[in-house]
This record gives structure tokens, C-alpha cells and sequence, in this order.
């Protein structure tokens, strides 16, 4: 394949290959909880790089956590460099104490607790005789009450709900010394439990549904905007890093770490984001109004830099892939943030597809916004590498052309106003 070139045209206005969303399937089922990565990055994530990652390519890794990052220029600092960052890891359950009578209870981190209800899980049990090894125990689900029997009234009436101090682990132990059983299989506090649920297709055209979006999907765009770079013959003139980064659930610590030893000149953080339209009861929020299956999102606001916003806008505009503008305020709650938490000069911003339902088991999200996301990176690092006349962007590149307001023309009221004849005969009839 030549430089630069992509054969399929506008694939995010297609249906996913089976073969891509296998891909993606496992990237989601891998069992990586926060601080445990390791299954997605070097179990599923490394693999799959090697099979496509050009002669030069390096795969960078830590010694404090999992995180990975693929390298397209190890040696070229001089370059412009660009990180894009996924997270591995997953909210998860623990095991916080065991009970006398089998029940296994459970600290639910940042799930809602009503959603955990009757779901099987995954229990991730550290061997006591092998630390450092862990043994699976499959067949279980989560359960509160017992029987809506044992409900009190205020619960069956829906005038209060399930309170995470009343969630537990069911499985299904039974007989004398139910505690020593289960003491015995050397389940411990602290043991990781996870959702099991691997995606699937649903049942409207390009969506699929399942747990834990939040973030494989940004860890498979990462991927494969890197395997794009590489089937199109590699950049010339750009340096791109490709990370996934560990432990953002908890305040983003992994990427922060990440900035700091790659230092890039640009950071992209890519993750999921919500379906504002589709979600119920928040009318009277006044969200922005992004909505699965109209494109990939891009953050405005917190520390998302005008400068780079504009450059991916202008790529989505060229090559006709759908873009929704997300308000982030403060923070945007994204991988985005890595750089000035790190204390790193970069350029930096965060885009990402709307979802439903997350931190749930039955997460939603649409393919064809993943794919928009996904070109739409990768053209992007093309128009940097064959920027100022075939030379690229340098490094200095965003020190210049910051976006001044001062300089900004007056905008004027347009008259007539568009479709005033439409809706002047549209009024008339109304009337009449």
C-alpha cells in the first residue's frame, strides 16, 4: 500500500467487519480491573500489535504499572510527537468481608448498586499460597435482598433503592461452615470481581451492546488508528505513540505518568462519552445534544487546545466524517487531562463516541461512530506529516497560531433570514 493512501472509502459509514469487531470483542472481555492491566495490554493489546507494527516500531512499557505504548519513531525526538491514549482499566467490585453465612459482600467502587442485581460475575482470587497468581471462580451473581419477599416496603414501591452496603456475591454455597468454604478456596478481601458479559451485535443496524465500553473502546481506537499508520506504509515526519494507559477510574494516574515519560508535543485522549438525546430525565440539564450513530465526539473546553480542535475539525470537514461538539467545562473527565496534571507543555484535547447505560453490563454503543473517531485520527496525523510543503509539522508548530478574539470581524444579522420565504408560506397556512 502506498504512503498515505486508504483503499476502503468512508468505512465509518459502513457496517464493521466481523473480523474487526472480533477484535474489538476481545480487547472489551479482556479482565483488566483497575491496577490488574495486564490482560488487555500485554495479554491481548502487545499480541496484536506485533502482527502489524512496521520494522522499527517499539513497544515502550513501565515499571509501576501495565500500561503500554506503541512507538512509530523510538529513536526520533526531534520529531513532532503525538500520544493518543486509551485506558485499560475497568471498574470492578471487591471483596470486602466474608460472611458466616456464605455471602460474599462487596465494595461496588463506581457502579450503581440497583444495576448489579442478578448479574453473573467474574471472581479473580489471588492465590494465598502463590501470591501473585490468581485463580478464577465463574458462576457467580451479585444479589441484595434475597427475594423482593424480604423487601420492605419503601424498596417495592421504588421510594428508596438498593444501598451498596447491601450488595453481595451468591455462589450458591450451601451446608455446614458455608464461611470455612469459601475461606478455604482461598478467597480473600480484596479479591477483584468483574462483570461477564462479552459484546454482541444488537439488534438496531451498527450498534452493539455489553459490558465495560468504558474504556476497551478507547484502547481499540488507540489500536487501530496505529494499525491505519501502518498498513498506509508509516509517517514520515511525525512521531505517533499509541498508549494504553492504567488506573484512570481513579483519578487518571496512569496516564499522568505516561506524559511525563513520553512528553509529547500533542495528547489525545480517547474515550467513551454519553448519549445526552437517549438518556432519561435529564431534559431540564440542557446537555449538548450528542447522540449514537451521528459521529465522533470532540471536547470543547477545560484544557482542550483551540488550536488542535480546529485542525481535527477541519479534517472531519474535508473528508466528510461526522463530528458532535462535547462541552467539558472544567475538566474533561478523559485521559485529555494527562499532560497538565504531569506538568507537561502539550497540546491536548479529548475525543470519543456517544454511549448508553455506562458503568453497567449493558453498556451501548454504535460502530459507526468508532470508526469515525478512528479515521478521523488518522487523517489527522497524515495532514500533520505532510504539512508545511511535505515537511511536517515541526515541534514549534503550536507555539504559533493561537486563536485571538480581538482579531475576530463582526458577524452581522443575515437578511433576509434563510428560508424566509419557506416559512412565510409556511405561517400563511397555518393561519388560514
Amino acid at each position: 500500500m502506498q504512503r498515505g493512501k486508504i483503499v476502503t472509502e468512508k468505512p465509518w459509514k459502513q457496517p464493521m467487519p466481523e473480523e474487526q469487531f472480533a477484535i474489538m470483542r476481545d480487547i472489551l472481555a479482556a479482565p483488566s480491573p483497575v491496577g490488574l492491566e495486564a490482560a488487555m495490554t500485554f495479554g491481548v493489546l502487545i499480541p496484536y500489535f506485533e502482527k502489524w507494527m512496521r520494522a522499527g516500531w517499539k513497544i515502550h512499557t513501565f515499571r509501576g504499572n501495565a500500561g503500554i505504548v506503541l512507538d512509530t519513531a523510538p529513536d526520533r525526538d526531534d520529531l513532532l510527537t503525538v500520544l493518543f491514549v486509551g485506558h485499560a482499566d475497568k471498574i470492578r467490585m471487591q471483596v470486602r468481608q466474608i460472611g458466616k453465612d456464605g455471602k460474599i459482600w462487596l465494595d461496588t467502587d463506581s457502579f450503581l448498586p440497583t444495576t448489579l442485581i442478578g448479574h453473573e460475575v467474574l471472581l479473580f482470587s489471588e492465590d494465598p499460597k502463590n501470591p501473585g497468581h490468581y485463580r478464577t471462580i465463574k458462576g457467580g451473581t451479585v444479589e441484595a435482598i434475597g427475594a423482593i419477599h424480604f423487601a420492605n416496603e419503601a424498596l417495592r414501591s421504588g421510594k428508596s433503592g438498593i444501598k451498596k452496603e447491601q450488595i453481595y456475591l451468591e455462589l450458591q454455597i450451601h451446608g455446614e461452615n458455608k464461611q470455612k468454604q469459601i475461606e478455604a478456596l482461598g478467597v480473600r478481601v480484596g479479591d477483584n470481581v468483574l462483570l461477564d458479559r462479552p459484546i454482541k451485535r444488537g439488534f438496531s443496524p451498527e450498534t452493539f451492546y455489553g459490558a465495560y465500553l468504558d474504556n476497551g473502546l478507547g484502547c481499540f481506537a488507540t489500536a487501530e488508528i496505529g494499525r491505519l499508520v501502518a498498513q498506509a506504509g508509516g509517517l514520515k515526519n511525525i512521531r505517533a505513540l499509541f498508549g494504553i494507559a492504567t488506573h484512570e477510574e481513579i483519578g487518571r494516574m496512569g496516564s499522568r505518568v505516561m506524559a511525563a515519560v513520553t512528553k509529547p508535543d500533542i495528547l489525545i485522549g480517547i474515550d467513551v462519552n454519553h448519549d445526552y438525546v437517549a438518556a432519561p430525565g435529564i431534559e431540564s440539564e440542557r446537555m449538548p445534544p450528542l447522540a449514537m450513530g451521528q459521529g465522533f465526539t470532540l471536547s470543547v473546553g477545560a484544557i482542550a487546545s483551540e488550536k488542535l480542535n480546529a485542525l481535527i475539525q477541519q479534517v472531519a470537514l474535508e473528508h466528510d466524517i461526522p463530528i458532535q461538539r462535547s462541552v467539558v467545562g472544567r475538566d474533561t473527565g478523559t485521559d485529555a487531562m494527562a499532560g497538565v496534571l504531569a506538568s507537561i507543555d502539550c497540546a491536548a484535547t479529548s475525543v470519543g463516541f456517544p454511549t448508553r447505560n455506562m458503568h453497567t453490563i449493558s453498556e451501548v454503543g454504535h460502530t459507526g461512530d468508532l470508526l469515525a473517531s478512528i479515521y478521523a485520527m488518522f487523517y489527522l496525523l497524515q495532514s500533520m506529516d505532510q504539512a508545511e510543503g511535505g515537511q511536517g509539522l515541526s515541534q514549534n508548530a503550536f507555539h504559533r497560531g493561537h486563536p485571538r478574539l480581538d482579531t475576530a470581524p463582526a458577524l452581522t444579522h443575515l437578511s433576509p433570514a434563510p428560508n424566509a420565504t419557506n416559512n412565510k408560506s409556511s405561517d400563511d397556512s397555518n393561519a388560514s
